[in-house]
């Protein structure tokens, strides 16, 4: 009683909260939080500090990437501001005339919003829970992808039906469809790891699969997705481990049904010669018009640009300047120096997945690791993509700039596809410090 009346009201205070920290966020955290451990670890050294076991971990240590957060969050507040610069004067055409001013960037803040709070969710599921549901997801994806296309399901946009219509959103499968096959191949890859060696065995059911939702995909039409789950998925096989004289043959197998497609579709075709004249009589009031105009808004912005919201092209110029063709705006807005900082934090961005999932891979997750790493081919090839679109390098191809473009249920998917990372990341730091995934 006396040892009890001698205490102070801080000592009080941390052995209350010693007693119900545990209850609330588990015993292990609970622990290293205090400075203990509730298991022994091996020592593991992070940076230029070395712990034995979970003792005397810092709490920072025990959060995830937060470099990576933060520059997700740097490049979704510039789209933010970009789609609001890019769709200002959208009501002035006939087209847009009964939207406000607002209207757009209203909406992409509320599908960040939609996105961040599903992150949060889907940062809670462990990787294992992943890995047992990616077959269910992805016959759920193949599902999606046939119902959109009955035409009292599926809703029709100049000429392709890709969305279905929710009231106030539209959502399109092609996009979970990016995911559900990112998490399946890794899956595919886990439970065909002692025959990856062997062609038919490893590949030829994942080639199936992906030619079920090609044939999908191009009924919609959507090239342009069907183009990054291909490289999602052959990218996985690849890292996974799959023979590299099989790989290479598979995307000579690839590029030539690609090269097929385009030559037997007549409007595809110009697009083609479009991109390789933009400025010729033929194509220039045509398929090469959105190109002409971005490379004018390029021009335009030089090495510094003319200023946030001094842009002319998106004055009706630019078609989709807030879609597909928002780097030109930037282009224009900001110039050279903007670009640039565009491609740089694309590139640590795809890096820093990229070295997320090897991690993994080196701890033994190798689900985890190849998901991570899928993420990271996906962000960074469609910004690849999309990039080369607008700067004249690629041809024309409906493909929007990851993380900043208009589009709800593309930042929705983004964000959680960033958020699995995220997870993988921490999962990564929880078993560096001896505790569980």
């Amino acid at each position: 009683m006396k040892k009890a009346q001698s205490l102070t009201p801080w000592q009080r205070l941390r052995a209350g909260l010693a007693s119900v920290m545990p209850r609330l966020i588990g015993r292990d955290l609970a622990g290293a939080l205090a400075g203990g451990s509730a298991r022994d670890g091996l020592p593991v050294r992070l940076s230029n500090r070395t712990y034995a076991g979970t003792r005397n971990v810092a709490v920072r240590e025990l959060g995830f990437d937060q470099p990576l957060l933060w520059v997700v969050m740097a490049l979704m507040a510039w789209g933010l501001v970009m789609v609001y610069s890019a769709s200002i004067a959208l009501p002035d055409n006939p087209r847009f005339a009964n939207y406000a001013q607002t209207h757009f960037v209203l909406r992409h803040g509320l599908f960040i919003l939609i996105g961040l709070v599903a992150s949060l969710i889907v940062f809670q599921v462990p990787m294992q829970s992943w890995e047992r549901f990616a077959p269910w997801l992805f016959a759920l994806s193949l599902l999606l992808l046939v119902l959109v296309l009955l035409p009292f399901i599926g809703k029709g946009v100049n000429g392709a039906r890709r969305w279905f219509s929710l009231g106030l959103i539209s959502f399109q499968p092609s996009e979970l469809a990016k995911l559900t096959v990112l998490l399946y191949a890794a899956n595919y890859m886990v439970r065909k790891m002692e025959v990856k060696e062997r062609f038919f065995r490893a590949v030829a059911p994942m080639a199936v699969a992906l030619a079920v939702v090609g044939m999908l995909l191009l009924a919609e039409p959507d090239m342009g997705a069907f183009m990054v789950i291909v490289v999602i998925a052959m990218g996985i096989l690849f890292l996974g481990g799959v023979n590299a004289r099989m790989f290479f043959l598979i995307a000579l197998v690839v590029v030539g049904a690609f090269s097929l497609m385009v030559m037997m579709s007549e409007w595809r075709r110009e697009r083609i010669f479009a991109y390789l004249d933009p400025w010729s009589e033929a194509y220039a009031l045509g398929k090469g018009y959105q190109l002409s105009h971005s490379l004018i808004a390029f021009g335009r912005g030089e090495i510094f640009g003319v200023g946030l919201g001094g842009s002319v092209e998106k004055l009706h110029w630019l078609p989709e300047a807030h879609t597909d063709f928002l780097l030109a705006v930037v282009g224009e807005e900001f110039g050279l120096i903007g670009v640039l900082i565009v491609i740089g934090l694309f590139l640590w961005l795809t890096r820093r997945i990229m070295h997320i999932g090897r991690q993994a891979i080196a701890l033994d997750q190798v689900f985890a690791g190849l998901v991570a790493q899928g993420v990271g081919l996906w962000v960074g090839f469609q910004a690849f993509i999309n990039i080369g679109v607008n700067l004249g390098a690629l041809p024309t191809k409906g493909l929007t700039l990851p993380l900043m473009s208009y589009g709800g249920s593309a930042i929705l998917l983004e964000l959680v596809a960033l958020a699995i990372v995220l997870r993988v990341d921490y999962e990564n730091r929880q078993m560096m410090k001896g505790g569980r995934a």
